[in-house]
């Protein structure tokens, strides 16, 4: 974890050359075992979150997670699923805006609840962090 001192940023910046904010991102501990974004290298989730290695995203292996960080959601949509029907939300990386996978919203099929309210992250889109 590290912080930017004030010696690192020009003192005045002019409309030219101002640039938008990075995002605030969550950070979890350095001995926690987690997934990061592949692309930028924000932590995601905790490996102790996936429910599930066994499903499939649009480029193949993905993870089922009850929960997430530092990702955005896009519009809801229902999408015809492996599954059945599925109000989803593309769930994007904060850090770099690149798509991860989907948010389950809602589950047409009573058989497929469950799915409610967790994440589905694509394997190409992470990268296990052991912290051993």
């Amino acid at each position: 974890m590290s912080s930017s001192s004030p010696s690192q940023h020009s003192q005045a910046s002019t409309s030219s050359d101002a640039q938008a904010a990075p995002p605030m991102l969550d950070w979890l501990p350095d001995d926690t075992p987690r997934y990061v974004c592949a692309e930028c290298g924000a932590h995601l989730a905790l490996q102790d979150e996936i429910i599930s290695k066994a499903f499939s995203g649009r480029d193949g292996k993905a993870y089922l997670f009850s929960s997430t960080l530092n990702t955005s959601l896009g519009a809801s949509e229902d999408r015809h699923l492996l599954t059945g029907i599925h109000t989803v939300c593309d769930l994007s990386c904060k850090g770099c805006g690149k798509t991860l996978g989907w948010f389950y919203l809602k589950a047409w099929e009573h058989s497929q609840k469950y799915k409610e309210g967790k994440s589905i992250m694509e394997k190409v889109a992470l990268e296990k962090v052991n912290a051993w």
